[in-house]
């Protein structure tokens, strides 16, 4: 594992230098900066606090100008992004399977350098949902720490479907549907890798994500082409035998069809594909994806393919491991039950925008449990791990707390600053007891219907008709006596301003943006009123 070898005090000028590095193994290793003169110690490392303290003498010369110092703290970060990948991987909890041998010691050694990695997401839908947001998280891990990422969509095998976790053949899309859903998928994808990076990764120089579409060489190639070329190397016997396929073979229904058990070839072409274009060394899947991954590692073996990108010195410092292909899963994304995460009740937790507001995103992870929240704190986020524990330490004295964070994190991640600004609005609004502001406006009421009880009746109804007849049509009350009771104990209000008088009318100026209102009985008992046609 790695270890952290952290700050060290300047003798002069009041100038604090502080360095990063990471060395692998036990052993100790000496950092030497500024010219060879700071010599800092190897630092106890407890429970990863936040901030770690060299003991030991270091010592500046007079003439280092302060321009080296600037340079040194900013390599701080650099040194960060040096840390080997699987390192932070593992200490997420976001390392299920390694190729090569049990402890990734190969692909440790690959990962020294910078590799070239793909994701492959096929385009099922016009947006990804929450439970996909891993695997971008992950590769956004091997972009932050130095690594070529390629996110690989699927304008091919998207006209397949990938029968990994299903229990029945997915639907067949047409292309000018999967030509939209290949652009909804790419959004959410680039959206996520483009952000800026945490503040530990600060002033490290990132590779732009490469996009690929595998209907750009799949697509020219014939069927006896691709026969001859890629299915001659596969085992039927190997086929059958991936969890996949042996899961729908076992399961009572009509079994697998022809066009889903290649699907695995399609894959396993790819990962060859890329290896030979754009020299890809190394596949990221969900731990579903197992199968179809090592069928690739299996193929490019057998077609006696290695990276035509592997240079000279990148051979002879990584010895065997020059050109060969490794694959690396993570878990799946589930809740301490067993279920998928990314769907609630209502639905999938979309990432588009268009699809699921801010608000709702926000809402929805909002309600994760206790006996979850840590664990997707450590895996869809990049908070520190310090703050992480920290929160589980305060799970039950602070309710909800890590709750907000996740929330936060997450949906400044997929909504960018502006989304989460609305969505903290919003929550303001329907907060039990909010108070009256200068932030509710019809987006916000539009924003909050998704989650809010809504009912429509037509202007005439509304305008100049009673709270107390309101309350009951909007069905916060059962009876105007009871509405009436209410509001005279002040437990009625009108877009967050209390009613006083019981023969008070709803004015026009009081529907926002001229179609919607907002009525609340008591703290908890809120609902939209928006106008229809009569």
């Amino acid at each position: 594992g790695g270890e952290r070898i952290g700050a060290a005090e300047c003798a002069r000028g009041g100038v604090r230098m502080s360095s990063l590095a990471f060395a692998l193994g036990a052993g100790r290793r000496a950092v030497t900066a500024a010219r060879g003169c700071v010599v800092l110690r190897r630092c106890c490392a407890a429970k990863r606090l936040r901030d770690w303290n060299c003991r030991g003498a270091a010592s500046l010369r007079a003439e280092s100008s302060i321009s080296e110092n600037v340079s040194a703290v900013a390599g701080e970060s650099k040194a960060r992004s040096k840390r080997n990948v699987l390192d932070t991987l593992r200490e997420r909890g976001l390392l299920e399977q390694v190729s090569g041998d049990a402890d990734g010691a190969r692909l440790r050694i690959l990962l020294e350098q910078p590799t070239a990695v793909y994701v492959g997401f096929d385009p099922t839908a016009d947006s990804l949902h929450l439970g996909n947001l891993l695997a971008i998280v992950v590769l956004r891990w091997f972009q932050l720490h130095g690594h070529k990422t390629i996110a690989l969509i699927g304008g091919a095998t998207g006209k397949v479907g990938d029968p990994s976790g299903k229990s029945a053949e997915r639907p067949q899309l047409d292309d000018d549907t999967i030509e939209v859903n290949m652009a909804g998928v790419s959004r959410n994808i680039r959206t996520v890798l483009s952000r800026e990076a945490p503040p530990e990764f600060a002033g490290c120089e990132l590779t732009e994500p490469e996009f690929v579409n595998n209907g750009t060489w799949m697509g020219p190639m014939g069927f006896l082409e691709f026969l001859r070329d890629v299915g001659k190397h596969a085992r039927v016997n190997t086929m059958l035998n991936k969890e996949s396929v042996k899961n729908r073979l076992s399961a009572d229904g009509e079994g697998m069809s022809f066009t889903e058990f290649t699907y695995q070839l399609l894959q396993a072409y790819d990962f060859v594909h890329l290896c030979r274009s754009k020299g890809v060394r190394v596949q990221l899947g969900g731990s579903d994806q197992w199968g179809n991954i090592t069928a690739g590692i299996e193929l490019a073996r057998k077609l006696g393919v290695t990276s035509e990108n592997t240079s000279a010195t990148e051979s002879g410092a990584h010895g065997e491991e020059s050109g060969a292909l490794f694959g690396l899963t993570f878990p799946l994304l589930t809740k301490a039950d067993g279920k998928k995460f990314g769907k609630s009740e209502s639905g999938a937790i979309w990432l588009s925008p268009e699809k699921l507001s801010p608000f709702s995103f926000y809402q929805n992870v909002m309600r994760t449990a206790d006996a979850d929240v840590i664990t997707l704190l450590k895996r869809v986020t990049f908070e520190p791990l310090e703050r992480i524990e920290l929160l589980e330490r305060e799970l039950q004295d602070r309710p909800n707390a890590a709750q907000r964070a996740l929330a936060e994190a997450l949906t400044l991640m997929v909504h960018g600053k502006e989304g989460l600004e609305k969505a903290l609005a919003a929550t303001a609004v329907v907060a039990p007891g909010a108070a009256a502001g200068g932030t509710l406006d019809a987006e916000l009421l539009e924003m909050v219907s998704e989650e809010m009880r809504c009912v429509e009746l037509p202007r005439d109804q509304l305008v100049g008709c009673g709270i107390v007849d309101l309350m009951v049509k909007a069905g916060l009350q059962k009876s105007k006596g009871e509405a009436r009771r209410l509001l005279q104990n002040g437990g009625v209000n009108v877009n967050n301003n209390r009613v006083e008088d019981v023969a008070r009318t709803l004015d026009e100026s009081e529907l926002l943006g001229g179609r919607l209102v907002l009525l609340a009985a008591g703290k908890k008992n809120k609902a939209i009123v928006r106008v229809v046609s009569s």
